[in-house]
């Protein structure tokens, strides 16, 4: 079990100095903390950044395409080859028309050095601002970027299979075009379905007050994503006791679900408020891990 990790601010950390320390959070800008790090530490990032103007974060948060043309070369930097980075992003509808900011960082990124491994959507269950010339906005995308190829991919396998139990048969298109057996039919091997198999990458989340997280003082911050959203890319993309990073913290969803799954953390907020909401929920976290360590059987005994 590891130890708790601390909090910082801007001032407590050395400038010009490239540091790693594991389990801590800092109340300063995202790219501040980015240029303090070294290089190829981080395995996994999971953020959303601000969406255009759909939240003011109290006039804390500057986020523009400057701020993010200096942020995206850094966060490959500091990225782990092989390690991901999973952003969270949707678009504002201004004028009539959606700003395509989602669209133009996922091609910044690849810019910068990534590949897009994956486009995922997080499916809601419920939408805010029903239109009437337009279809209602239910998802999100989740851009995958990785650096190189995904050193890590624990693919969920919870998805009910519809011909689960029956004998794998039938044919398939090569890319040329050809039709074949299927790889199993072809060697004689008696494969069966599965009862479950890989999920797709349109993930399902309720978003309803009080299903995205247990802890109601979170519903301060206007912006989380669901606890679950946040474990699932954790466990798909990292290894018990890699580095998950949160550059844009918010109330602190990725790093108290980087704690209950045995990863490290590290965090950046800028707003007060927001970062001792994110404070808050890491002690608990904090907490709840080390209970759940008590409790397990000793296996020497």
């Amino acid at each position: 079990m590891r130890n708790p990790g601390g909090t910082s601010d801007a001032g407590e950390r050395k400038e010009g100095k490239s540091v790693l320390e594991v389990d801590m959070i800092y109340n300063i800008n995202c790219l501040d903390g980015l240029r303090s790090l070294p290089d190829d530490v981080i395995d996994l990032t999971v953020t959303s950044p601000p969406y255009d103007n759909l939240r003011t974060y109290n006039n804390t948060s500057v986020w523009n395409k400057e701020v993010f043309d200096l942020m995206a070369p850094e966060l490959f930097r500091v990225t782990k080859k092989g390690g991901v980075v999973v952003w969270i992003v949707g678009d504002a509808t201004i004028k009539g028309s959606e700003t395509g900011s989602s669209f133009r960082q996922a091609l910044g990124f690849m810019d910068a050095g990534f590949r897009l491994h994956d486009t995922m959507i997080f499916q809601k269950n419920n939408f805010h601002y029903p239109e009437i010339n337009r279809y209602w906005s239910t998802f999100e995308y989740m851009f995958i970027f990785s650096k190189g190829k995904p050193k890590t991919a624990n693919l969920i396998t919870d998805r009910r299979n519809r011909e689960a139990g029956k004998l794998i048969h039938g044919t398939e298109r090569k890319p040329d075009g050809s039709i074949h057996p299927k790889t199993a039919v072809r060697n004689s091997i008696e494969r069966y379905v599965k009862e479950f198999g890989v999920r797709t990458n349109v993930w399902y989340y309720s978003v309803a007050r009080g299903c995205k997280t247990k802890e109601t003082f979170v519903l301060e911050h206007p912006a989380i994503f669901p606890d679950k959203l946040a474990e699932d890319h954790i466990l798909t993309w990292t290894a018990p006791g890699d580095l998950v990073l949160d550059p844009f913290l918010g109330s602190g969803t990725t790093a108290k679900m980087a704690i209950l799954n045995n990863r490290h953390y590290l965090g950046y907020e800028i707003n007060s408020d927001y970062f001792n909401i994110a404070q808050k929920r890491i002690d608990l976290a904090w907490k709840e891990a080390q209970e759940s360590e008590r409790e397990k059987p000793c296996v020497t005994c």
